[in-house]
């Protein structure tokens, strides 16, 4: 029972985060699951089961609040879904013990890149009316890619797709968030259907699933609207600093003596306070260039 309430809880922390930002709902509740010795094979499909009612419940409330680009939608879902079921194949044919170590690295290395953009490239958008979505050509690499990472690490089309979409001029943060959040729906359909075809019904623990749906419902229509309100530059380096520090525990016991385990969680987590406060420190400087400019504006 109390396995059920802390996947309950990732669930909606995983959400939140996910409804906030675009991303780190596979990611977020992947790592945690690899944690408790969960296969990678089925720690991502009971994530991608999940995910096919929690994104149904999140691209619903996205479009309830406005933040979706449907066209944007129609684009990737796709490919996308090509890619996540492709990818969802890959890793149920690869033995347990041997993908861990490699899907811990590729979610730290998500990580890594998610706090990196938020902590030093992240640029608040503005929306134009002169907004031009990507192209076919355009759309169609960046689904398969994205879709494909999603399945074989638990997590990636968020922190893959999410990125891509701010980069297009005019795309504000919340339709960005909306957009891929609404789209992710097909891709956790198709994935979930690579990994059923492949490893049966029977390998998914159905409770863990329906503990983590019950948590990220509810916290679905809580994140549509806080992305609205909330800074998503802060909550990008407190979910990519997250990421890492779970993550580097599998890579940490595989390859690193364990007396060198301390001393490397102590610097992880120095590193992730410290950017943390250098966000505080770059959305409070933001804000005063932002008010000296309204004043000379009113003067």
């Amino acid at each position: 029972m109390k396995k059920l309430i802390v996947l309950a809880f990732i669930g909606f922390l995983a959400q939140l985060i996910d409804g906030s930002l675009g991303m780190g709902y596979g990611v977020s509740s992947t790592s945690l699951l690899l944690t408790f010795g969960i296969a990678p094979a089925v720690a991502s499909a009971s994530v991608h089961l999940s995910e096919v009612v929690t994104t149904a419940v999140s691209g619903a409330s996205h479009i309830k609040f406005g933040n979706v680009d449907k066209h944007m939608v129609y684009r990737l879902i796709i490919p996308g879904s090509v890619g996540a079921f492709v990818g969802a194949c890959f890793l149920s044919n690869l033995p347990a013990e041997l993908a861990k170590p490699y899907i811990a690295v590729f979610l730290f290395g998500l990580g890594i890149y998610v706090l990196f953009r938020f902590l030093f490239i992240f640029k608040p958008s503005k929306e134009h009316e002169t907004f031009r979505p990507l192209t076919v050509k355009q759309s169609i690499p960046l689904g398969l890619f994205a879709g494909f990472c999603d399945a074989t690490g638990g997590g990636g089309w968020g922190p893959i797709a999410t990125p891509v979409l701010l980069s297009k001029k005019g795309m504000t943060a919340r339709k960005a968030v909306g957009t891929v959040d609404t789209s992710e729906f097909a891709i956790a359909f198709f994935g979930s259907l690579g990994f059923i075809l492949s490893l049966g019904w029977e390998a998914v623990n159905w409770l863990w699933v329906g503990a983590l749906i019950m948590g990220g419902v509810v916290a679905a229509p809580i994140a549509a609207w806080l992305v609205r309100m909330l800074p998503a530059q802060l909550m990008g380096v407190l979910v990519g600093g997250f990421i890492i520090l779970i993550n580097v525990r599998t890579l940490l016991t595989t390859w690193v003596p364990i007396e060198a385990h301390v001393y490397i969680y102590i610097g992880i987590v120095v590193l992730w306070v410290f950017g943390i406060l250098l966000t505080l420190n770059k959305m409070s400087t933001a804000k005063k260039h932002e008010h000296l400019e309204q004043q000379q504006r009113v003067s």
